[in-house]
């Protein structure tokens, strides 16, 4: 180590010059015969005009001369460096702080140093500085944080920044952790060499009923969400209030027992699927001109005697719907638009008592997946030939699967299934079968939903027994890691809406009030 300029060299350098100094002190008292004022000088501290060097105390003192230049700090007991500890020495220009304890700083600790040349940390206790430890230290020319176990994680983000954007140099150091930077040199570290963005949903509105599922859907350009509320007999349509920025009453459509209200846009016409469990179901359209919903059709009883799901989709540009029923004397069963209204065409899977029904392609071939309270998923694929689906195969040791979604990462398609009793699943196509990927205990679960925002993959699994989990997708890992938790009574559906450029995350409660929640994005390294 070494004091450039004034500064002296080394401490056993430094003891001898402070001995010098004093001795041509006493000489000059006794030459003039005139006492000499000497600069105050804290306990445990030799001090001259310009330098001041400390040992064997237990904080940093407050009382240096205001001309000093040079300070050393060496062996001191003291782990912390406070805030404005070095107010009032405008003129300090080196700065040695070596061979303590020193664990932490203050964001301000050293406030007012802006003649500061050089400043030394070495050989202390740090595994973080706080963001801009340094703002306002515009002449520093040399860091050294050399004999520190520095953790290079988000926290520290903000110094390697910095060191690409100063004059001044640092020795090189290494890094202690975590494990994708251990023991590489921060100075070859970059910005982006740091992922510090995460996610989180924040609660941010609670809505004064229970539902049993929820729908977003877009209609004209604007967004709006539906909740089915069986107790109420209601499916309750929700809109965004630009102004007071909530969710408040669209519209209603009276219902019995409601358990899905399925929207499905066909040539800018709005159509609502209402699926009830007494009194047969219905389908209603939007009339734009009276701003009302009504009823334009009957859903065949004999068919459909207690449905548990509706899916919508498209295949060739005919819109259809496909609606699973969970009866012993029902049949799930296919319906298609024809211009004028919906009629059935196919009935599949008759009398197994089917609890949902999953869209979705498989290399580019239209499919369904019919979950069973009495045996396993049926798959089954669309034959363009016939415009018919023919049961392809089943999912193999999966028994009393409650629902399957599916969703994608990087082009692979995965599903998740949820099981009220046993372990949900998440599984992935391997071109030939659906292998499975992880397993999550899910005592109780009625709803293992996955959602994405943006990059953001995440599956939430829903308990009436416990809290809600939330997990998010780890791309390296190939697997959902935990998130965070989520308090719901008795969650049966999730879904995501995007609105001024927020995103939010509506949850049905069977025993409790909706919930809604704001995706918030979280920059860690600050």
């Amino acid at each position: 180590m070494g004091y450039p300029g004034r500064a002296v060299r080394g401490w056993r350098g430094w003891k001898g010059w402070t001995l010098l100094v004093w001795v041509a002190a006493v000489s000059l008292l006794s030459a003039d015969g005139r006492r000499v004022r000497q600069p105050r000088c804290p306990a445990g501290c030799i001090c001259t005009k310009d330098n001041a060097l400390c040992e064997n105390v237990r904080s940093v003192p407050h009382t240096f001369p205001s001309d000093v230049v040079s300070l050393l700090f060496t062996a001191n007991s003291f782990d912390l460096i406070d805030e404005d500890a070095f107010l009032g020495l405008p003129h300090l220009e080196y700065l040695f702080i070596e061979n303590n304890k020193i664990a932490s700083i203050s964001p301000f600790a050293f406030r007012g140093l802006k003649a500061l040349i050089h400043l030394s940390l070495a050989y202390n206790n740090l595994e973080t500085l706080p963001k801009d430890v340094f703002k306002g230290m515009d002449a520093l020319t040399k860091v050294d944080l050399r004999g520190n176990s520095l953790i290079c994680d988000c926290k520290l983000k903000w110094l390697v920044e910095w060191m690409h954007n100063t004059n001044a140099t640092l020795d090189q150091i290494y890094c202690s952790g975590p494990p994708i930077h251990q023991g590489k040199k921060i100075n070859d570290l970059l910005p982006h060499s740091f992922d510090c963005i995460t996610a989180e949903f924040a609660s941010y509105q609670s809505l004064k009923f229970e539902s049993i599922s929820v729908e977003a859907f877009t209609f004209g350009e604007d967004q709006y969400v539906v909740f089915p509320q069986p107790f109420a007999g209601t499916c309750s349509f929700l809109e965004w209030d630009h102004v007071e920025m909530t969710f408040r009453t669209y519209d209603t459509i009276e219902s019995t027992s409601t358990v899905v209200c399925k929207p499905m846009v066909i040539d800018n016409h709005l159509f609502v699927i209402v699926a009830q469990l007494f009194g047969g179901s219905h389908i209603y359209k939007r009339d734009t001109s009276a701003n009302k919903f009504i009823k334009i059709q009957d859903i065949d009883i004999l068919k459909i005697r207690k449905p548990n799901d509706v899916e919508t989709f498209m295949i060739d540009g005919e819109s259809f719907f496909v609606i699973a029923d969970s009866s012993k004397a029902g049949s799930t069963t296919v319906y298609k638009w024809n211009g004028n209204g919906f009629y059935s065409h196919q009935s599949l899977h008759p009398w197994y008592r089917d609890t949902d029904v999953e869209y979705l392609e498989i290399s580019n071939k239209p499919h369904l997946i019919l979950s069973s309270s009495s045996q396993r998923p049926v798959v089954y694929q669309w034959n363009r030939g016939q415009k018919q689906f023919d049961r392809r195969t089943d999912i193999p040791e999966m028994e009393d699967v409650f629902s399957v979604k599916h969703f994608r990462v990087q082009g692979d398609l995965f599903i998740c299934l949820t099981r009220f009793i046993g372990d949900s699943k998440v599984m992935r196509w391997d071109g030939a079968m659906f292998k499975e990927v992880q397993t999550f205990p899910s005592r109780g679960s009625m709803v293992f939903q996955p959602v994405s925002v943006g990059k953001w993959q995440y599956a939430i699994l829903g308990s009436d027994y416990s809290l809600t989990q939330v997990y998010q997708w780890d791309t390296k890992r190939g697997q959902f890691v935990p998130s965070q938790e989520l308090n719901i009574q008795a969650p049966r559906a999730f879904s995501v809406v995007s609105i001024d450029d927020r995103v939010f995350l509506l949850a049905s409660s069977f025993k409790g009030k909706t919930q809604i929640y704001e995706h918030l994005m979280i920059d860690l390294s600050n």
